[in-house]
């Protein structure tokens, strides 16, 4: 399949080029083959494409909130009858298999919107407080937006809906390792009659385009996704101009099983999150902390469902997962991996080098190590990749302390029978996100974590109010 506008840039509502451009191929991580050509912006272009954001802030940011939610609805019936595209688009730039792809990958492009607009029907933009003064919500600006390649419709979404919702406008660079959805979106968007300017799409690298934007003196807020190198980048590229900053970085989450938790159960679903989207995702639970009484026996059912978990071709339908998004990546799991081996961790299943019968793509085996010290890299740095670290602890209080000890805190997971522990461990753990026995929270739950996993919260009303600034007026 042919993709259009991947040699331009979309600005003010048209389709442009680039001022100056290096192209860059897009590569699919299945087969290695290149299927689009890119075209990489600079700062030039930045500056017009926020100049463009400023002029059209000016109208829309002093629309109401019916207007904006009839823009919405109109965004979400055109991605619907578009969510095929999305689906295939995903599964071809970033290797996620096209069953996966469509139920998950293509699917929060519908479940984040929808939210969005039960968040914007509800939400109170002014309101009088017990004072007797009043409380204004208004948007705060120009957005700079910077978005991943393992999710990509899905950052994508979080940003952009709740910026239209609360009036701001915008400039989005995604990531140049999946750039077809981001255009197929800007697509959607336009389709859809998003007044021009107030959506606005440039591709390139970080440290010219995304550094660009974050320092650019007209840009009010930055949001960004990615690592943690990256958001500390972003951080103090915006510092000097005291811009907003909103931050969904790495995560290591930890997996409470408890010994009187159907083990069975807990761990095939364990397995199963870790090496989703090909453990792609920042919130996976890639340290299962086991209660010891029932640990050898937890190894032995974690080596059975990793081995498992089938390793297949992107493009046919299945359970199976696909290939890492792209060689730089799959080569930093590959050193994870080994490094794992070098430091005496057990290898129970996996390993380094593909899966037989896969010499092209970037496919990689999934893993399990056992007899993991939560000081050992492997638990402290996160690896990206299909891998799971195995931990015993003894006691509650121990299995919290594990927990807690990291500098991350996105998501955490729980399984237990006793619904008072659940609840007890649930408000002690230090993360973002707690999902119980299999239960992962629901679109509009704010997405977010403590400490190195970020600033801010994504979705449903807490991802409103980020673009939100707050005034108080006084009684008259």
């Amino acid at each position: 399949m042919s993709y259009a506008h991947t040699d331009k840039f979309y600005i003010n509502g048209e389709w442009v080029d680039p001022l100056s451009s290096t192209p860059i191929d897009v590569v699919n991580p299945a087969t290695e083959e290149v299927f689009a050509t890119l075209s990489m912006g600079t700062a030039a272009d930045i500056d017009r494409a926020v100049a463009a954001a400023k002029e059209a802030y000016k109208s829309w940011g002093r629309t109401t909130p019916e207007e904006r939610l009839a823009v919405l609805e109109r965004v979400y019936e055109v991605y619907k009858r578009r969510f095929e595209e999305f689906a295939v688009a995903i599964s071809t730039e970033m290797g996620a298999p096209i069953s996966m792809a469509r139920e998950q990958q293509a699917a929060v492009g519908l479940s984040h919107l929808k939210a969005m607009i039960r968040a914007l029907k509800s939400f109170e933009f002014e309101k009088t407080m017990p004072n007797g003064d009043t409380l204004v919500r208004g948007p705060i600006g120009v957005c700079g937006m910077i978005t991943p390649w393992n999710w990509p419709i899905n950052q994508i979404v979080l940003k952009v809906a709740p910026a239209l919702a609360a009036g701001c406008t915008m400039v989005l660079k995604p990531s140049e390792l999946t750039p077809i959805s981001a255009i197929l979106y800007a697509e959607v968007l336009d389709e859809a009659g998003v007044p021009a300017g107030v959506f606005n799409l440039v591709h390139g690298e970080g440290p010219e385009v995304g550094a660009a934007l974050s320092r650019h003196p007209d840009v009010t807020m930055m949001s960004f996704t990615g690592s943690y190198r990256g958001g500390t980048a972003v951080s103090a590229d915006s510092a000097p101009f005291v811009k907003r900053v909103a931050l969904e970085l790495g995560g290591k989450s930890p997996n409470l099983i408890f010994a009187d938790a159907n083990l069975e159960e807990a761990i095939e679903s364990g397995i199963d999150s870790v090496t989703g989207n090909t453990g792609q995702s920042c919130d996976a639970p890639s340290r299962m902390l086991v209660e010891a009484s029932v640990y050898d026996r937890a190894v032995e059912l974690a080596k059975s469902a990793a081995e498992a978990i089938a390793v297949g071709n992107p493009a046919e339908e299945g359970t199976h997962i696909g290939p890492l998004a792209s060689e730089a990546h799959f080569n930093k799991v590959q050193s994870m991996i080994q490094m794992g081996i070098d430091d005496g961790a057990t290898l129970v299943t996996g390993g380094t080098g593909k899966p037989d019968g896969f010499e092209t793509g970037y496919f990689v085996k999934p893993t399990v190590f056992a007899n993991v010290t939560n000081d050992a890299r492997i638990a402290r740095e996160e690896i990206f990749g299909p891998v799971l670290v195995m931990i015993p602890f003894k006691d509650e209080e121990e299995a919290i302390e594990l927990a807690n000890d990291t500098d991350y805190g996105l998501s955490s997971y729980i399984y237990s029978g006793d619904r008072d522990r659940i609840s007890r461990v649930a408000r002690r753990l230090e993360a973002g996100m707690v999902n119980v026995n299999g239960n992962y929270i629901a679109s509009g739950s704010p997405f977010g974590g403590y400490k190195q996993s970020g600033i801010g919260r994504e979705g449903g009303v807490l991802g409103l109010e980020e673009f939100l600034e707050a005034k108080a007026i006084s009684a008259f």
